[in-house]
């Protein structure tokens, strides 16, 4: 197989991007990031580098890739950064937030919470998760500690910043906008920013899933990491949840997206209810089989 042949509409392409070019991306995005990129991802790739080539001033995707390879840092983060999908929402999947509540609820007065968001984005699920806290416990200053992390260093300072346009928040019940969001004036008319209590629970940090170490403490009350394992493979998804079951209470819950499963982990984790995971316990009698 020829594997410089062009794909289909190349002809009209400002750079020329081969199949070989399009096999070191999806070589390097899994080496770096661990995400497996199908073949139906080729126009993506191609738009979305494309951008990157510009950026750099270089006319082929050959030289961009070998920039990358040359360990370029900078370059890195923009290339990770633009193959990464950041689609999110406030209160996305919204059956997994009463469960969060309750899981709450049952642990008041036990410790302080800690939670997880490990594929924060925009920051909607964290600051989903800190209203519902805010819920749960009646308060604006609830005893619970929120870290939120991202791979992708752009979404993690919109995160940060907590300022929305306005019609990402329409979809929200009036008064969930009216107790949670300030309304801009001025230039920052038609954007609403979430309340400062909000923010102040949640500490956000980057974070590489496939680093050898994590910024994070256990033992966590909950983990949420919705839509990410859609992106490895079983491989990867097996190593990812290995190292989560250790860092969770032992009655705490992982919070899966909508089109994920675990079988593969069935040793580790069971299905609590849709799309959300409990530790399997150790049976006592063999508890000198346990590693």
């Amino acid at each position: 197989m020829n594997t410089d042949l062009q794909f289909g509409s190349g002809r009209d392409r400002e750079f020329v991007f081969t199949e070989k070019d399009f096999e070191r991306v999806c070589r390097l995005i899994y080496e770096h990031a661990g995400i497996s990129l199908k073949s139906s991802k080729q126009d993506m790739v191609y738009s979305r580098l494309a951008r990157r080539l510009r950026a750099n001033g270089i006319n082929n995707f050959r030289d961009y890739l070998a920039l990358l390879e040359s360990d370029n840092k900078i370059e890195w983060e923009a290339f990770v950064n633009s193959l990464t999908t950041n689609l999110t929402s406030f209160f996305r999947e919204p059956h997994h937030f009463p469960l969060l509540a309750e899981l709450v609820i049952k642990q008041k007065g036990r410790h302080p919470l800690s939670l997880w968001c490990s594929a924060a984005s925009t920051g909607e699920e964290p600051y989903s998760m800190a209203m519902t806290m805010v819920d749960a416990f009646g308060s604006f200053t609830p005893p619970v500690s929120i870290v939120a992390t991202d791979l992708d260093t752009n979404v993690l300072a919109k995160a940060e910043a907590g300022v929305y346009p306005v019609e990402r928040v329409e979809k929200l019940a009036a008064e969930v906008v009216k107790r949670f969001f300030l309304k801009g004036t001025g230039v920052q008319s038609g954007f609403v920013r979430v309340r400062p209590e909000l923010r102040a629970m949640i500490s956000f940090r980057q974070l590489n899933l496939l680093s050898d170490v994590w910024p994070i403490r256990g033992p966590l009350d909950a983990i949420f990491c919705r839509n990410v394992m859609i992106y490895f493979d079983k491989e990867t998804q097996l190593k990812i949840l290995q190292r989560f079951a250790p860092l969770l209470q032992p009655d705490g819950l992982l919070f899966a997206g909508h089109s994920e499963n675990f079988h593969n982990a069935a040793h580790l984790f069971r299905l609590r209810g849709k799309t959300v995971y409990e530790l399997v316990k150790p049976k006592s009698h063999d508890h000198h089989q346990v590693k």
